[in-house]
């Protein structure tokens, strides 16, 4: 087994350990996967350290659930800034146990803790993918949840988040109405 295919295992195995489930499967689990997926199609020629990044963006995610924090905008951060740093540390703990070098582990810990994000290919390469996964397989389901200003707010958000070369493609791919659509357009 290569090293990569033991990370994804490792990976997986702590997914699998989410209580929550989406499809029938555990949310982690499947989240992984389908972040593994999107960077496929969107970078097939990644490095190991993003595609681990990839497989692991939310591993073990509901072990600190949202409402430790403060239910506002400044508790959703410090949440989401502590999730990052979480993954970060599990998923170099992971990479270490499968023997790659401290240079690999030290990538994919930059690129989980969002570290150079619109200056790093491979940090933005993470977030691109980050933001297809959402857009694919969760912004459907999270619309129907919010008021229409809302939902405005959090494309316009996602698609700032995104490369320019992503949101082209996303218009490309995604069928979205028009007063979504205006964000995903360079100005």
């Amino acid at each position: 087994m290569t090293r990569i295919a033991t990370v994804f295992d490792a990976i997986d195995a702590a997914n699998a350990q989410d209580p929550h489930l989406e499809d029938g499967q555990p949310a982690a689990l499947l989240y992984g996967q389908r972040m593994t997926e999107e960077q496929l199609k969107l970078h097939p020629d990644a490095s190991e350290p993003l595609q681990i990044a990839c497989r692991g963006q939310h591993v073990e995610r509901w072990m600190l659930p949202r409402d430790s924090y403060p239910m506002d905008r400044a508790g959703y951060l410090q949440w989401r800034q502590e999730q990052g740093r979480r993954h970060a540390e599990r998923v170099a703990g992971i990479m270490s146990e499968a023997g790659y070098d401290p240079d690999q582990i030290d990538r994919a810990r930059r690129m989980l803790t969002k570290q150079g994000i619109k200056r790093d290919p491979e940090v933005q390469a993470l977030e691109d993918v980050a933001c297809f996964t959402f857009i694919r397989w969760y912004l459907g389901d999270f619309a129907a949840e919010q008021p229409d200003d809302k939902m405005e707010r959090i494309v316009d958000r996602t698609a700032r988040k995104m490369s320019a070369t992503a949101r082209a493609r996303a218009l490309q791919e995604f069928a979205m109405p028009e007063v979504f659509a205006q964000y995903f357009r360079d100005s």
